[in-house]
C-alpha cells in the first residue's frame, strides 16, 4: 500500500500556481506508475481527487469515501470566502470555528458560534494541532475546486473501473446524498452508507471498517488482486 502525502501536506511540496485537481491526478497517476499499484482509494478531497483519476484511466478498483463532489449546489461552499479573509489574517481560531460551522463534519449541529471557537481552539493546541493548523493553508483551493467542478455529475459516466462509493451515517447528508446519484451514473458503481461511521472513519475514528469494505470489494471484484 503507498500513502500519498497530497500538495500541501506532509514532506510534499505547496500546491504551487495553478493549483487545480489535475495536478493532484497527476502526482497520483505518477506514483501509480513507479509503484505499479492499480487499487485507488481516496478520502474527502481525495476521493474526488481519485474519481478524476477514474476519467483519465480505468484502474483495477476505484474505491472512495464521502469524495468532495458537489452536484447541482449540493456542497455549500458560501462561508469559503470569510474563511479565507481570516486565514489570511491570521486569525486562525476564528476561521477554524468557520470551516467547522460551515462543512458541519462535528457532531454539535447549529450550535452557536462561540461552541464553535472553543472547538477550534481546543483542536489547533491539541496532539494533532500543528498538523491542523498547517493543513488550513490548503483549503481555500480544495474547497474552491470543489465548488468549480459543481455539475450534474453526468461527467462521472466516464468512469470504467469498478467502482465503490461509501459514506458514513453520521456524516451530513451533503456529503452522502451524492453517492447514490453516483453510483446511477457511474457504469459499473455500488455505494454503502455504514452505520455509525463520520467522515473520519477512514484515517481516525474506523479505518478498520472501512478496510474491510475494501477488502471485501477487491476479493469480490477482483480475486487475483490484493490492496497495494
Amino acid at each position: 500500500m503507498r500513502v500519498i502525502e497530497r500538495r500541501g501536506r506532509g514532506r510534499s511540496g505547496p500546491q504551487g500556481p495553478g493549483y487545480g485537481v489535475e495536478a493532484e491526478v497527476d502526482d497520483a497517476i505518477a506514483v501509480m506508475e513507479h509503484t505499479g499499484s492499480s487499487l485507488v482509494f481516496g478520502h474527502s478531497h481525495g476521493g474526488l481527487v481519485a474519481l478524476h483519476l477514474g476519467l483519465r484511466r480505468t484502474v483495477a478498483a476505484l474505491m472512495v469515501y464521502e469524495p468532495g463532489v458537489s452536484i447541482a449546489g449540493s456542497f455549500d461552499a458560501r462561508w469559503l470566502p470569510s474563511f479565507t479573509h481570516l486565514l489570511q489574517n491570521g486569525k486562525r481560531v476564528a476561521a477554524m470555528a468557520t470551516f467547522l460551522k460551515g462543512t458541519r463534519l462535528t457532531p454539535i449541529g447549529d450550535a452557536p458560534t462561540p461552541v464553535f471557537r472553543a472547538l477550534a481552539f481546543l483542536l489547533l493546541r491539541g496532539a494533532d494541532g500543528h498538523d491542523t493548523s498547517a493543513m488550513m493553508a490548503t483549503t481555500p483551493a480544495e474547497i474552491g475546486e470543489i465548488a468549480r467542478l459543481d455539475s450534474d455529475g453526468t461527467r462521472y459516466a466516464g468512469i470504467a473501473s469498478p467502482t465503490l462509493l461509501m459514506g458514513g451515517g453520521k456524516s451530513p447528508t451533503y456529503l452522502t446524498g451524492v453517492l447514490p446519484r453516483l453510483a446511477g451514473v457511474i457504469p459499473d458503481a455500488r455505494h454503502v452508507i455504514l452505520r455509525g461511521l463520520d467522515h473520519n472513519a477512514p484515517d481516525l475514528n474506523a479505518p478498520h471498517v472501512v478496510a474491510e469494505q475494501i477488502r471485501a470489494f477487491t476479493q469480490v471484484r477482483l480475486p487475483e488482486e490484493r490492496p497495494q
